[in-house]
């Protein structure tokens, strides 16, 4: 008994595995460079493994997830796929690093409406790139194409990240004491938040893209990979006294700091002791934005802190400096004040 009806397919409704299979043939010798002895298998198996057996005696796993958020929005308005994927591990591998655990290995997830094989190996080897930045193996992720879930061009990702540290050199903040110097280090630009404000200022000001803020062009300030601090931090914990560590991400400096900080202290972070880069001041101009929102929505030039004692500062900069990263003392630990544990002046 014949049928009038069209034989439908897989790749009829919108989902091409031939492609999908094509992206990860493209990307196994990007991911390949990211794997650690400790990987015990490479691409398609069900699961990803990762031996631990030997490498701590006592150890603690961290995990973490994030995203982008809508710098996606606009990496995908300016064509630039190359580099979002940096962005995706540093924000996850900056998280676990805070209490002092090395980044051990990554997972991504990737999602579009129709898979485009350029675009999609171009964001996964940014996330291989992030990975050989951080020093962790790319085991594993999901490749996803839901026909009618995402408009034309327009994809989503998000990222896991698992880390260890030994229990007895874990840092949860207990060490901090008033009188501690908080050490600044230099962020890229915006990293990967409050770019749903950084988009509507743009839109207002006419997309200047081409504009040039002192040698550099404001799609590149912008679009500035997060700050991926990872290898530098681990080698200064095993030299330096490090009480606490934030990475500062959405909620900026006054949200992320305190965080680390025990309930009966507070902090004072002087804004003068560093220059924020062009693109913040151009930022607060053309939104009109206040100071106050400013330091609740970006990092203003601050990607990732310390809280070390004071006579350690110096030394700490001096070592950071040896890696490349400008670093200030932006303020100290104090004892909490009756109005607010948080004060910039």
């Amino acid at each position: 008994m014949s049928s009038s009806k069209e034989a439908l397919t897989y790749r009829a409704a919108g989902v091409d595995i031939d492609a999908g299979e094509e992206v990860v043939e493209r990307i196994k010798p990007l991911v390949a460079r990211t794997f650690r002895k400790e990987v015990m298998a490479g691409l398609g198996g069900f699961g990803a493994l990762f031996e631990l057996a030997g490498r701590f005696k006592d150890p603690v796993l961290v995990s973490g997830t994030d995203g982008v958020g809508t710098k996606l929005k606009l990496a995908q308005q300016l064509g630039r796929h190359d580099t979002i994927g940096i962005d995706l591990v540093a924000m996850c591998v900056n998280d676990v690093l805070v209490q002092g655990a090395e980044p051990l290995f990554f997972l991504d997830y990737f999602a579009t409406g129709k898979l485009d094989v350029e675009t999609t190996v171009a964001v996964v080897g940014g996330i291989a790139k992030g990975c050989e930045l951080a020093g962790c193996a790319l085991i594993g992720g999901e490749t996803a194409e839901m026909p009618d879930m995402y408009a034309p061009g327009e994809y989503d990702l998000a990222g896991f990240n698992v880390g260890a540290v030994e229990k007895s050199k874990l840092i949860d903040g207990s060490k901090i004491h008033a009188g501690d110097a908080i050490v600044g280090i230099a962020s890229s630009g915006p990293h990967s938040n409050g770019y749903s404000l950084i988009r509507k200022i743009a839109q207002r000001a006419g997309n200047p893209f081409d504009l040039d803020l002192g040698g550099v062009k404001l799609a590149d300030a912008l679009m500035a990979p997060t700050s991926i601090y990872v290898k530098p931090i681990l080698k200064m914990l095993g030299e330096h006294a490090i009480h606490g560590m934030a990475h500062i991400t959405g909620g900026g400096l006054t949200e992320n700091i305190i965080r680390v900080v025990p309930d009966a202290l507070g902090i004072a972070l002087d804004s003068s002791a560093w220059k924020p880069p062009a693109v913040f001041d151009w930022l607060q101009r053309e939104g009109n934005v206040a100071q106050v929102e400013m330091w609740r929505t970006f990092n203003c030039g601050i990607g990732y802190t310390l809280i070390v004692p004071r006579e350690a500062a110096g030394a700490s900069i001096a070592a950071l400096g040896e890696f490349g990263l400008p670093a200030w003392t932006i303020g100290e630990v104090e004892p909490a004040r009756s109005d607010a544990r948080v004060h910039i002046r």
